[in-house]
């Protein structure tokens, strides 16, 4: 009992100095984690007003973003760690400092963790353990990467984890306990999971090798390995099989170029403390004493050379699958992300750790230690041409490693006395502990111009709850003031949703009603115009506006979410806006031809619209003419077009590049008396126009067709967290239009009936009302969760069972009592 205190002790002090140095690197920096503000942020205010009952979505839905979207993948994917959790008790203003807590928690259970895991690799002294390990809970990656995205530092936990429960398989105990293990890492994040499970299982590989063994003992173990990440990752087949299928659903990344050559010199310098690279390379420093260590494995003649051997091997595996393509697609669940090609470096970083734990446990020698500095001298070399290496990388690499070299010699000298082990203990970890703060401090940067938590958004969040009216209309935050997930953190009903998860069906459906995207349609913008705006029901959005919270609430007429189309009608998709009128019902627009009007010809290509050239310098850009109903309101939608737009005396910035960024649709003012409508365009580069990219609303059409909308539409609409039901005027026929993406799950019914798949009209739900009702009803259900939990529930039973079993044949059988009685009789009478 006394050593399993001592062993928490010392994983408990690992794990506090490890949340100590990454929230003093924050401090010194004065800022958040690059990027966490962007998604992390407006995921776990979500969480908050999911748990206090705010938000009208639930688990399986949400109705803030994307204008209806599946939720619960998102959640598994962004608020599964488990210290998301406690953001509930925060307020929810305070969802940044939520976020970094995330954080925080992560890299002190990984690296308390991590230290309990070295003992069981190499049993050897308990602080040294909590030293090696800060390399690993402060590795480069954790700011550079996993602290963006506080769901993937859940990876930092499940690693350690993983190695801990095939530590239990090579022992042949503990089954159930490792296959909880599996499943609490896969269940708290895919992604991550399987990186560490790879490694996991490689680590295993490597201690089975590194023993000669009986073949029969290598089969067992590996059968008990097998089953257990099998049974482990069947617990957590909810989250595998709803994350799966949104994925399927989901909008494709942008392309990924393959991998570039970054060169021996830039790979290497990501090896040293402090480096900082602008171009996407492996985080994967652990310190200088971690590669001081991994330097001098090779040299380390008390490690046995068969364990030396498939170390070293193992390492150079996963350092050349890091450089290689179709490894690296391996590593990322065969498809390389445009965030970064090195999300995975977590886990060689915990290899280096593991192997430099190898080196350290075996005391190295002199030679050792000094073939170790050789290398680390001869990467330091190599490397020091490339522009990551700053002074401080120098500065830490002279200092430290004279400190660093000095305590090590220290504890193979003098390692009968404990004072002097002791001393050199400390040094270690003040010197580990002190270059991880300052490698944390300068991979987070400088600290953002903005924050996403403050008055601006205490008062735009309430503006939009006080104008809430959903679910008779929707209010949508507007111009993404804060986040690309502001209805998420506004609490309001918007189109625009940053996912990677988000439907393709939301994608094109925003896309093709002149919505703009970002991330190749993975960053979706709420519609801009007014019929937009009346096509998705939104009679509230916040605008631009004055100081001092920057924005303004404006109000505009909206038929109900639900609406009926009348039977026969054909969808038009010629154009953007013609595919608007197909669902608001009726003709709205005049869609003049253009008419090249001077400047740089363009050339016309009939339906597939316009290539217009470069502008040249010295010319004013390419012109056009259409001619329009006056008075009407002329917008302009240039979906890929990059280059300044003119027309109607407005002029604004186009930064379109297909098909990464999509520009939505942009007003340009009120046609003059002659009705013509001159647009020009300076291009930056040879862009895209489509053929009729200007379209003119005329004077009163949309509010005739909102008010026919309107008394044909929905009398009543009721919402639940994952349903939409609707009355209707009595004798409604022809199509049900609800103004919802319609993405796989859901299923609907009209008129008491039975429910079934709806139809997509144009990618909105339609329900076929027949020869009539008076009412529908819809309902969602994530794809894979049925399956997912059934497989769970069977996994369950198969673990408990597995358990039961197991505790009772190795139950101690107890002697009957009528023996025990006769031996306690037969000692008396001796």
């Amino acid at each position: 009992m006394a050593e399993r205190r001592r062993e928490a002790l010392a994983c408990g002090v690992a794990a506090g100095l490890g949340m100590a140095g990454y929230a003093l690197a924050a401090a010194l920096r004065g800022a958040w984690p690059p990027g966490a503000a962007e998604t992390a942020v407006p995921f776990h205010a979500q969480l908050w007003d999911l748990v206090h009952g705010e938000t009208a979505g639930d688990l399986l839905f949400t109705w803030n973003s994307g204008y209806g979207a599946p939720f619960l993948a998102d959640f598994f994917a962004y608020l599964m760690n488990p210290f998301s959790w406690p953001a509930a008790l925060l307020p929810r203003d305070q969802a940044q400092l939520a976020v970094f807590l995330v954080a925080l928690g992560s890299i002190g259970l990984g690296t308390g963790l991590m230290t309990h895991a070295l003992g069981r690799l190499h049993a050897g002294p308990r602080w040294l353990r909590a030293v090696a390990a800060l390399g690993y809970g402060l590795c480069a990656w954790v700011p550079t990467v996993g602290g963006t995205a506080p769901m993937w530092l859940w990876g930092l936990v499940s690693l350690p984890l993983l190695v801990l429960a095939g530590d239990w398989c090579l022992h042949e105990r503990r089954w159930v306990a490792g296959t909880l293990c599996v499943a609490l890492a896969w269940a708290g994040n895919l992604y991550t999971a399987a990186m560490a499970t790879i490694t996991a299982g490689l680590v295993l590989a490597v201690r089975l090798a590194a023993v000669r063994r009986p073949f029969k003992a290598v089969v067992r173990v590996t059968g008990r390995a097998v089953t257990t990440a099998g049974l482990g990752v069947l617990l957590a087949a909810p989250v595998l099989f709803v994350g799966v299928r949104a994925a399927q659903e989901a909008q494709p990344e942008s392309p990924v170029q393959p991998l570039g050559p970054s060169g021996l010199g830039g790979h290497l310098a990501q090896l040293l403390p402090g480096t900082q690279s602008g171009r996407p390379l492996p985080d994967v420093s652990i310190g200088l004493l971690g590669l001081l260590l991994v330097a001098g494995l090779p040299f380390n003649r008390r490690v046995r050379p068969r364990e030396r051997i498939v170390w070293c091997a193992l390492l150079a595996m996963v350092v050349l699958s890091f450089v290689w393509t179709p490894t690296v697609l391996v590593w990322h669940g065969l498809a390389i992300p445009a965030g970064g090609p090195y999300r995975a470096a977590f886990v060689l970083s915990g290899l280096l750790v593991l192997a430099g734990w190898v080196s350290l446990v075996h005391r190295p020698d002199t030679p050792t230690l000094l073939g170790g500095a050789a290398v680390v001298a001869l990467v330091a070399g190599i490397a020091a041409a490339h522009r990551s290496v700053h002074g401080s990388t120098w500065a830490l690499l002279a200092l430290g490693g004279a400190v660093l070299l000095a305590a090590l010699w220290t504890l193979e000298h003098r390692h009968t006395d404990r004072r002097a082990g002791a001393a050199a203990t400390a040094v270690l970890g003040a010197a580990v502990l002190g270059g991880a703060v300052w490698s944390a401090y300068a991979a987070l940067g400088t600290p953002a111009a903005g924050t996403p938590s403050g008055a601006a958004v205490r008062a735009a969040h309430a503006a939009l709850r006080q104008a809430a009216d959903w679910p008779r209309a929707r209010s949508d935050p507007g111009p993404h003031a804060f986040t690309p997930n502001d209805p998420l953190l506004l609490d309001g009903q918007g189109g625009g949703y940053s996912s990677g998860s988000l439907p393709t069906v939301t994608a094109l459906l925003l896309h093709d009603l002149g919505a703009g995207w970002s991330a190749g349609g993975r960053l979706t913008r709420s519609v801009t115009d007014p019929v937009g705006r009346a096509l998705f029901a939104v009679r509230t959005q916040l605008a631009d506006g004055p100081a001092p919270n920057g924005f303004t609430v404006a109000r505009s007429a909206a038929p109900p979410l639900v609406t009926v189309l009348p039977a026969g009608s054909a969808p038009d998709t010629s154009s953007v806006w013609s595919r608007q009128e197909s669902l608001l019902g009726g003709p709205v627009y005049d869609v003049p031809g253009l008419v090249s009007a001077g400047g740089p010809e363009p050339a016309e290509h009939g339906s597939s619209g316009w290539s217009v050239p470069a502008t040249p310098a010295g010319s004013d850009g390419t012109a056009f003419t259409a001619a329009c109903t006056p008075g009407a309101t002329a917008y302009f939608h240039g979906v890929w077009f990059d280059g300044t737009v003119s027309g109607l005396a407005t002029t604004y910035r186009s930064d379109g590049e297909q098909p990464t960024t999509a520009v939505p649709i942009h007003e340009l003012g009120t046609v003059p008396a002659d009705g013509v409508v001159r647009v020009v365009l300076r291009a930056d580069t040879v862009t895209q126009v489509p053929a009729r990219p200007v379209g003119c609303l005329r004077p009163g059409a949309l509010d005739a067709a909102v008010a026919r909308l309107t008394a044909t539409g929905a009398r009543s609409v009721t919402a639940g967290g994952h349903t939409l039901a609707a009355a209707l005027p009595p004798g409604s026929t022809g199509t049900a239009l609800l103004s919802v993406p319609a993405t796989a799950g859901w299923t609907c019914a009209t008129g008491g009936g039975r429910p079934t798949a709806p139809t997509s009209v144009l990618g909105m739900i339609g329900v076929p009302l027949g020869a009539g009702a008076d009412r529908i009803s819809c309902s969602f259900r994530p794809p894979g969760l049925t399956e997912g939990l059934l497989l769970a529930l069977a996994a369950a039973a198969v673990t408990t069972l597995t358990g039961v079993f197991g505790r009772l044949r190795h139950r101690p059988t107890r002697t009957p009592r009528r023996i025990r009685r006769a031996a306690h009789r037969g000692r008396a009478d001796g």
